[in-house]
Parts: C-alpha cells; structure tokens; sequence
C-alpha cells in the first residue's frame, strides 16, 4: 500500500516510510492512496474474534509486505498485554440502545494507549532492523504524552521530547509524564497553550535542521498515520459486539483534534455500517462550527474542564477535508494556507460532503457537570468530562433510537477530579492499584518559554541515545 500527501506535492510512500516520516515535506499529512475494503460477509465472519485477532486482520492491509505477517502478528498480540480488561475495550450499557465503549484500560487510562502502544512497537521493531536511532517529538493536550512515553519508553534508539501547556494539564497528566524517569525521555513544560505547542512540532517537522545529520525526527501526535489505523479496530470491534454488521450502529466521539473520529470515518468507508458520527466538541467548537455554519475562523482558546479538547487547530480535519475536497491537493494547500492568516470557508461543495457524513454538537463546562451528575445519579456510572461531552452530545443530535448509540469514553474519571467533584461525587475518584504510588513518585521537567528556538536547544542537548 502507498500512502499520499493532502497537499499533493509529496512522493508516495510505502508504511515503513510514512511511520518513521509525520509530516509530509509539502506541509500536508499522508493518507492511504486506497483503502482495504472488506464485504458484509468477511466483517460478520469475525465475529467472536479477540481484540488482537480482529485487530491483525483490520491493520494488516495497512502495512502490506513491509513486516512479515507472522512478525506482525506477535507485535499486535504484545500491543495491547498491558490492558486491564480482559475483553481490551469493554462495552457498558447506561440505557436501551445507548453504550459506553471504555477505552481507558490501558495502562495510562486514556484511548491514546490503543495507537502508541502499538506505534512503539511497531517503531522498536523497524529501527532495530534499520539499526536507526531517532528523535521523537510531541506535543500534548494531556494524554498523548503519557501514552506516548509509556509505548516507546523501553526503545533504545528513541529520545523522547514531549511538549505539555505549562499548568494546564491535570496533576495526574502530568505526573504519568514526568515520573517516568529515563535518560532518553523529557518533559517540556510550555509557557504557553496546547496549540502554541503544536506548531512547534509541527515547524520543527517543516524544517528539521536544527537535528544532527545523524537523527531523523518521528512524530508520535495524531499526524502520524500509525495512530489512526490503530483507532480503527475498536469501531469495528463494538460493532461487532452488539450485532454489526447486520445491523447499523452510531457513534459519538469527544474529540479535539479530529483523529479519533476520522479513524470512525475511515471503518465505515471500509465497509462497516455506520449510520451516524457525531463529532462532540467543548466551547473549543471549531468543527461543530465548520460542520453546522461552515464557519472554519481560529477563535481564541478557551480552558475548560475538559482540557485534553483544548485545541483550535484541529489537525485530523485536513484528513477529511482532502476527501470532501475530491481529493484535490492544490486546493487543500490553498485552503490551509489561507487558514493561517485569515477566516475562511468550504465551497459550497466540499460543504455539502462534510454535512453529509457527520453531525455535531457543542458541550459547555456547565452542561458537562450536569452530565456527569446525571449518569451517576441515575446508572451510577461515573463518566470523565470528555466522555460526559460525547454521552450529552449523542443525545442531543441523535437521529434514531432504533439502533445502538455508542460513546467513545476516552478517559478514566481519576485523571479529572476537578470536573467529577464539581458534579457532586464526593471524593476524587481513586486512580486504579497499578498506579497508587504516582503522587509520591518524584518528578522530572523542564519548564520553557514559548519560543521555538529555546525548544530546539534543549533538544539537541539532550539526545542520548
């Protein structure tokens, strides 16, 4: 399988090539030139499969002959050993047709661990057999650093370099971060907002000069392709586990940056029956605003109680976009080009796709307490605020009641007790047994200015592997 630039100016690369790239050198991110689809038949034969065997027959197109089936196949089976749940992403039911899909059994407790862990493997495995040494750089609303430390942590050719918003993550974010102490890992803490700290990652990957000759720089934020093929599996494996696909399902996904729910969008354009995606958004509304008004204008950021949806520049959107857009690559250069300086629109075209494919909602700190409180007076079942955002946001918007409504529950309720609290739970949620000594272990950080050169210097004078 190739892979292609939104931007169109890129040369097509196979999987091994596009995991170790991120950004496309034309500024553009890479999509599959084609998409494996797969027959109602061959979706309902798998039926009763594993996580990890459902999970080797989704990604194996993906990656093609770049790694052995059979060496594929250990690395999925390994991928996902540390989750909690035996079932890796169990289902709850709070009402008739409405489910919960839990994926926070990782060993961080956010839906981030299902891609990193995987792309830390996978990452271990092509750099021991390229024997390459790289820099990985990220930038974190919250839970990506985390998981992202966690997968590619026991890697001997990676230095990890993650950027967080100085004060505005949780204390649990930040300490799964900055107690993990290794040599090849640190945590920058940024003077600034979660988008200040993107578009250092980001120009960083446009210009990698500041590297030695010797480093490549890997991504391990949403833009890497890796991350949204692993996402993938768990739409298919709920459908599948409530009756799909003979039968349609919905989802609803809290979401910021747009991978999680592109990830939706990628399943049911491989076959699966998906009668609605909601894209759930906080008061950071940009794509409820782009879905329902075409209104795609960078507003200020606003931090609220659901801080890893603190971004307005949705990265993932380009993905989409470059569909709904007929795949035009001149045109999605032209578009996000003029999106950094001034408010733009969709043709009226491009538009019309979007509203097709997908409804929205936006969630507000007030309506998200209330949901929280909601669900556990009634099911007491206790919701984080970003997966309160997408259970409120699937009821609001919901088309039918006929058939499962499914919200993506993104993260455990411990990483967020200031939300929890503040819809009447009595104590701080306790974080699970393996991680009850995290507020004693010691921290390690550094805390920078907002200033990309300042970012680059330490990076360079801390690689060690």
């Amino acid at each position: 399988m190739k892979y292609i630039s939104t931007r169109g100016q890129a040369p097509a690369l196979n999987f091994e090539e596009v995991l170790l790239t991120g950004l496309a050198p034309d500024g553009g991110l890479y999509v599959p030139e084609t998409l494996p689809t797969f027959s109602q038949e061959e979706i309902a034969s798998w039926s009763g499969l594993s996580y990890t065997d459902l999970a080797f027959k989704i990604v194996q197109p993906f990656i093609g002959d770049c790694i052995p089936a059979d060496d594929l196949k250990v690395i999925i089976d390994d991928t996902y050993v540390d989750f909690r749940h035996p079932s890796i992403a169990p289902l709850v039911q709070l009402d008739k047709n409405e489910w919960v899909l839990e994926l926070f059994q990782g060993p961080t407790l956010a839906f981030k661990d299902f891609a990193l862990q995987l792309l830390g493997r996978l990452l271990d495995y092509v750099l021991e057999r390229r024997h390459q040494k790289v820099v990985i750089m990220g930038a974190t609303s919250g839970d990506t650093g985390s998981a992202a430390i966690q997968g590619c942590k026991r890697c001997s050719n990676i230095d990890i370099f993650i950027l967080h918003p100085y004060q505005r993550v949780s204390d649990v974010q930040r300490r799964q971060m900055t107690t993990v102490l290794a040599d090849n890992i640190h945590n920058i803490a940024v003077k600034g907002n979660f988008d200040d700290c993107q578009s250092m990652v980001k120009a960083s990957f446009n210009d990698k000069s500041f590297l030695p000759e010797d480093r490549q720089l890997v991504a391990v934020n949403s833009i890497n392709w890796a991350r949204i093929m692993a996402q993938i599996v768990y739409y298919f494996y709920a459908s599948l586990s409530l009756g799909g696909p003979l039968r349609p399902v919905a989802f609803s996904v809290p979401t910021g940056n747009f991978g999680d729910i592109y990830a939706g969008y990628l399943a049911s354009k491989m076959g699966l029956p998906i009668d609605q995606l909601v894209v759930a958004t906080n008061t950071n509304d940009i794509l409820h605003r782009c879905i329902s008004d075409n209104d795609f204008a960078k507003h200020d950021l606003v931090h609220t109680l659901s801080p890893s949806m603190d971004i307005v520049i949705s990265s993932n959107f380009e993905r989409l976009l470059f569909d709904c857009y007929g795949r035009d690559g001149a045109a999605i250069k032209d578009l996000m080009t003029r999106f950094q300086t001034e408010d733009v629109t969709l043709t009226d075209a491009a538009f019309a796709n979007v509203r097709s494919l997908f409804d929205s909602c936006k969630v507000d700190d007030e309506k998200t307490v209330k949901t929280i409180a909601d669900v556990y007076n009634t099911q007491e079942y206790l919701l984080d605020p970003h997966s309160a955002i997408g259970v409120e946001a699937a009821r609001k918007v919901r088309r039918r009641k006929d058939i499962p409504m499914i919200t993506l529950a993104t993260a455990h309720p411990a990483k967020f007790p200031e939300a929890v609290m503040k819809a009447g739970y009595p104590h701080e949620p306790e974080l699970p047994h393996h991680m009850a000594s995290l507020f004693d272990d010691e921290e390690r950080c550094t805390v920078l200015d907002n200033d990309l050169s300042a970012v680059q210097e330490f990076v360079v004078g801390n690689i060690t592997a």
